[in-house]
C-alpha cells in the first residue's frame, strides 16, 4: 500500500505542478493573482460538487459534529495556503515565499513528533530537511536575503497553513468523505476569498481570448480548464488519497516535489531555463523525498488512529 501511496503522491505532486504555469496564462491575459486563485477553486469546487450530486450523493452529507472541521478545512487547508503566498509575494521575492510555504514538511514533522507524540523514524526528519534545503537551492534563497518581516510572517503562515493541509487530510475517520471534503473545501474557499478576491471585478471576456507565453499560445479558457480539473480537482483528490495511505509526515516531504515539477513544466511550456542550481536542487529534493518514504510513520506503542488527531 506504501508504495501505491507514493505513486499517487508522485502524481498529485506533478498535477500541482501545472498551476503556477496555467496561472500565468491567466495573468497575461489580465487576471490578477488572487482573481486567478478565486475562479480556480470556485471552478473546480462547483465541477467537484456537480460530478457529486450525480453520482455520489452521500459523499456531500456534512455530519454536524464534523461543521468546525469543514470550516477549518476550508479557510486553512484550502483559502489559507493560497491567500497567504499570493499576498507574501507582494513583501518577498517568489523563490522565498515559495520556499516559506515548502517548509511545510519540517513543521509537519515537528508536529506529529511533539504534539501527537508519535515516534518517527530518523528518515523522517532527515528526509524533510533534506528536501527543504534542495527547495531553498532550487529557488536560490541566497539572493534574496533581505527579509521583510511582515512578509517573512505571512510566508511562515502560509506553509503553517500548507503543514494543515496535509495533517487534516491525515486525521478525519471514516464519517467524513474525502471527495465531500474537498468539494465544500474549495466552495469554502471561494466564499472566505470573495472580499479579497472581488470577483465581480475580473475581467471575464479575457477567457474568451488567447494568451502566449514562452512561445507557446493557449487559449485561456483552455489554460483555466486544464487548472481547473488536473492541476485542482485531481491534484486534490490524489494528494488527500495519498496522505491517508502514506501518513502526513511523508505525504508532505513527497509533495515539494511540486516545487521541481512547475520548475519542469514552466521550462517545457514557458520557455523558462533550468539552470544549474535548479538541476542541483532538484536532485537533493528528490533525494529528500526518497529517503522520507522509508519511514513508516507508525507509532510505537498506542493506535495509529487515536494518535492521528489533530
Amino acid at each position: 500500500m506504501r508504495y501505491t501511496g507514493l505513486a499517487i503522491a508522485f502524481v498529485s505532486a506533478w498535477c500541482f505542478a501545472f498551476s503556477g504555469p496555467m496561472a500565468k496564462f491567466l495573468g497575461e491575459a489580465g487576471l490578477a493573482p488572487l482573481e486567478s486563485v478565486w475562479a480556480r477553486m470556485a471552478g473546480a469546487g462547483l465541477l467537484l460538487l456537480a460530478v457529486l450530486v450525480v453520482v455520489k450523493p452521500r459523499a456531500l452529507r456534512i455530519p454536524r459534529s464534523r461543521l468546525p472541521f469543514f470550516g477549518a478545512y476550508a479557510v486553512m487547508a484550502v483559502a489559507g495556503v493560497q491567500a497567504l503566498y499570493f499576498v507574501a509575494i507582494t513583501r518577498l521575492p517568489v523563490g522565498i515565499a515559495l520556499l516559506l510555504e515548502f517548509m511545510a514538511p519540517v513543521m509537519v514533522v515537528l508536529w506529529v513528533r511533539f504534539v501527537r507524540k508519535v515516534r518517527l523514524p530518523r528518515a523522517a526528519f532527515v528526509g524533510a530537511v533534506v528536501a527543504v534545503a534542495g527547495l531553498a537551492i532550487v529557488v536560490e534563497a541566497w539572493q534574496g536575503l533581505r527579509i521583510d518581516l511582515l512578509g517573512l510572517l505571512l510566508g511562515l503562515a502560509a506553509g503553517a497553513c500548507c503543514a494543515g493541509y496535509f495533517l487534516m487530510s491525515d486525521s478525519f475517520g471514516d464519517d467524513v468523505d474525502p471527495l465531500g471534503l474537498i468539494a465544500w473545501g474549495m466552495i469554502g474557499a471561494a466564499v472566505v476569498l470573495l472580499p479579497f478576491s472581488q470577483p465581480w471585478n475580473i475581467p471575464w471576456e479575457a477567457f474568451t481570448t488567447e494568451a502566449t507565453l514562452g512561445g507557446h499560445t493557449l487559449p485561456v479558457l483552455g489554460a483555466y480548464l486544464w487548472m481547473v480539473v488536473v492541476a485542482t480537482v485531481v491534484a486534490y483528490i490524489l494528494g488527500v488519497n495519498a496522505v491517508r495511505r502514506l501518513s502526513a509526515a511523508v505525504g508532505a516531504t513527497v509533495a515539494s516535489l511540486e516545487v521541481i515539477g512547475g520548475a519542469v513544466v514552466a521550462w517545457a511550456l514557458l520557455g523558462e531555463a533550468l539552470g544549474l542550481f535548479q538541476i542541483i536542487g532538484g536532485l537533493i529534493v528528490i533525494s529528500g523525498a526518497l529517503l522520507a518514504q522509508t519511514a513508516t510513520a507508525k507509532p510505537v506503542a498506542e493506535p495509529e488512529r487515536e494518535l492521528s488527531r489533530i
